[in-house]
């Protein structure tokens, strides 16, 4: 990789840890700056402009939000078409989209609670978990998703194996023969099940022996950054050139806009429309300490709107 990339992250977040295997996938050497589990995030606000969700990346001065979006960053960076979200389709990708719907929530929901509360006390201590509980809460708020519980979410998880039990039977990776973005992302709220439980996974001996393989990855070459020379290059860098943008963009190139998630964290970040293609958005941030920054956003699950 020519370019230098930067992970803002958490070392709990499911997320981030998608893409972190896919640095591991890759054989990548990246830069890790380590951010808070909740807000406000100082490592991150300023490049982002508010940006409610976790991990972010950041490329000199674009910054990429939303781990469908970082996947095709590091897919293109790395020249690994494997990690592409847009070249899965059939089975994996229906797989993908379940595992990354309800039964990402279903995962912590299906933990028990008194274990759940005990795994946050050892990670984030008293106070650190109210305010964690709290902010979590807040982060569903005026959003379209609606996490499953009880013995909804039990059936959740149960069609999750189902299905991935069906996928491995007919091949050796979820995505095919070999590891791809699919495993990775059906992979995650497994992870987050396994952590947030302190147990290993309970499932078939086939699932335990991929969820494995896929664990046995590893994160690449990390290496950890401050914020101050993230800062740096943020400021000491130019944004990348614009991609044209499609002719039918929703809101005219030019114009100020706020974009923000449709499921969660529906915070908006607030700019100037300079791309829309058929996968991203993209809002230029003019700001006193960095100059001009990039913002990108996955169009699919994102919603522009003109201020």
């Amino acid at each position: 990789m020519t370019e230098s990339i930067i992970l803002h992250h958490y070392d709990k977040s499911p997320y981030a840890e998608k893409i972190r295997l896919m640095f591991g996938l890759t054989n990548t050497s990246w830069s890790s700056l380590l951010s808070p589990a909740w807000p406000p995030r100082p490592n991150l606000d300023p490049l982002t402009g508010g940006y409610r969700r976790i991990p972010v990346a950041q490329i000199g001065a674009d910054i990429f939000c939303d781990t469908a979006l970082i996947a095709q960053e590091v897919a293109r960076l790395s020249g690994s078409a494997a990690l592409d979200p847009t070249a899965v389709d059939g089975s994996a990708l229906a797989l993908m989209q379940q595992a990354e719907g309800q039964a990402f929530f279903a995962a912590i929901a299906t933990v028990p609670p008194l274990r759940l509360i005990s795994t946050m006390m050892q990670g984030f201590g008293p106070v650190g978990t109210y305010r964690f509980i709290k902010d979590r809460v807040s982060l569903l708020k005026g959003g379209a998703s609606r996490p499953p519980k009880g013995e909804k979410a039990k059936v959740v998880m149960d069609s999750l194996f189902y299905a991935l039990e069906v996928r491995l039977s007919e091949c050796a990776w979820v995505g095919g023969d070999s590891p791809s973005v699919a495993d990775l992302a059906v992979f995650h709220p497994l992870w987050l099940h396994v952590s947030c439980n302190r147990k290993p996974l309970e499932a078939s001996q086939k699932i335990q022996q991929w969820y494995s393989r896929v664990e046995n990855i590893g994160h690449g070459t990390r290496s950890e950054i401050s914020q101050t020379d993230a800062f740096k290059q943020a400021r000491e860098s130019e944004p990348r050139l614009l991609p044209v943008s499609v002719g039918d963009a929703p809101v005219a190139i030019g114009a100020v806009v706020e974009v923000a998630p449709l499921d969660y964290g529906v915070v908006p970040v607030k700019g100037t429309l300079v791309a829309v293609t058929e996968s991203r958005i993209i809002v230029a941030r003019e700001t006193a300490d960095f100059g001009k920054l990039h913002v990108h956003f996955p169009r699919a699950g994102y919603s522009i709107v003109a201020k």
